[in-house]
């Protein structure tokens, strides 16, 4: 009996006001050539690179990508969902973290410090 290969897991975390939607397109192919199946794992805002993960992930299934969603609970949790959250899809594990940064997000760049800590390699965008 084969075993199925581990999925890759890409963790995308960003700015919702990030602008280059091409950016984080190129970089997920980028991230992607040579690793499929692949899940990418992202907080589900509705903007920034979330939004355009999750809109590629849907344009591309047919080469084995799934998408793990993290939506902050914002009634459960108020102002400590965010952090909350990025913690949880840290804690889920990742390959890679992929962060499009704009105006120093203080969310995003939690995410970021959290992967650092994690062991997990951080690959970092910014825009000012």
């Amino acid at each position: 009996m084969s075993q199925q290969p581990v999925p890759y897991r890409i963790l995308v975390t960003g700015s919702r006001d990030w602008q280059d939607a091409n950016k984080v397109r190129a970089v997920l192919a980028a991230a992607l050539f040579q690793n499929v199946p692949a899940v990418i794992v992202h907080g589900a805002c509705p903007s920034g690179p979330d939004a355009v993960a999750s809109w590629w992930i849907r344009q591309h299934r047919a080469i084995g990508l799934t998408e793990e969603r993290h939506p902050a609970d914002w009634a459960s949790h108020g102002k400590a969902a965010g952090p909350r959250r990025n913690a949880q899809m840290v804690a889920a594990g990742a390959d890679v973290v992929l962060a499009f940064i704009r105006r120093g997000s203080r969310g995003a760049s939690h995410t970021v410090a959290l992967a650092r800590r994690a062991g997990i390699p951080v690959q970092l965008w910014t825009e000012p």
